[in-house]
Parts: structure tokens; sequence; C-alpha cells
């Protein structure tokens, strides 16, 4: 615990945060274009087929993603809208896909009662 004496002569230094997503450099959204859309496994207590895809960022930075939800219909060049966000149980994907946006469309056949706001769903009369 520094006195007042030290504090008077040198103030307190600024922590410095280190960005987790350095591609999307200081934006909240960057576009890209599919590169390759794949699936991989989860680490070791999770088992399930997980979708992502390689993308080239509008900053010519090549990143892996997560692709939410249920179901989709990207292909190799589609436009994707890319957000922060990890997947927790993929080693090295530190970025998600938004949905409905470009390329990347909000659920079409994908009937939702319960929270739909997120998916822009309508509600059921």
């Amino acid at each position: 615990m520094p006195t007042i004496n030290q504090l008077a002569k040198l103030s307190r230094k600024k922590k410095h945060h280190k960005s987790r997503v350095k591609s999307l450099s200081q934006c909240p959204f960057k576009r890209g274009v599919c590169l390759k859309v794949f699936t991989v496994k989860p680490k070791k207590p999770n088992s399930a087929i997980r979708k992502v895809a390689k993308v080239l960022l509008s900053n010519k930075k090549r990143i892996t993603i997560s692709i939410p939800g249920i179901g989709h219909k990207l292909q190799e060049h589609s436009l994707v809208l890319v957000r922060g966000g990890r997947a927790n149980d993929l080693p090295g994907v530190h970025y998600k896909a938004v949905r409905g946006k470009l390329d990347f469309n909000s659920y079409e056949t994908f009937e939702r009662s319960n929270r739909r706001s997120k998916y822009g769903v309508a509600k059921k009369k």
C-alpha cells in the first residue's frame, strides 16, 4: 500500500487490459467471407458435432468462427457478420456469426415458442 507522499510523487498506474478479440480490431462487428464451412468435435467431457467456418475478414485476417443455433445454409463465399464471443468447448474459436445479417439468415424452418426475440420469430396466435 503506497503512502500519501509516494502517491504525490507518482500517481497510480492504469491497468492495461488485453483484447480477447484482436482480429476485430476494436470494432464490435466485422464482415467476412466464408472460405470453408465444416464440423469439429468439442473438447473432452462434451460430445457433439459443432458447426464452424473459416472466415476471411474485411481487414484481411483469417479466423475460425462458431455457427450458432439450429441449422444453417452457409457455404463457401457466403457473407457473414462476425462478433466476439468464444465457443467454450472448441479450442481456438473466439468469434461467432451473427444470425439474420447478410447471407446468414435467421431461422426459416425452425419454430420457437419461448425466447423468440433473440431469433426474430413472431408470436404464434
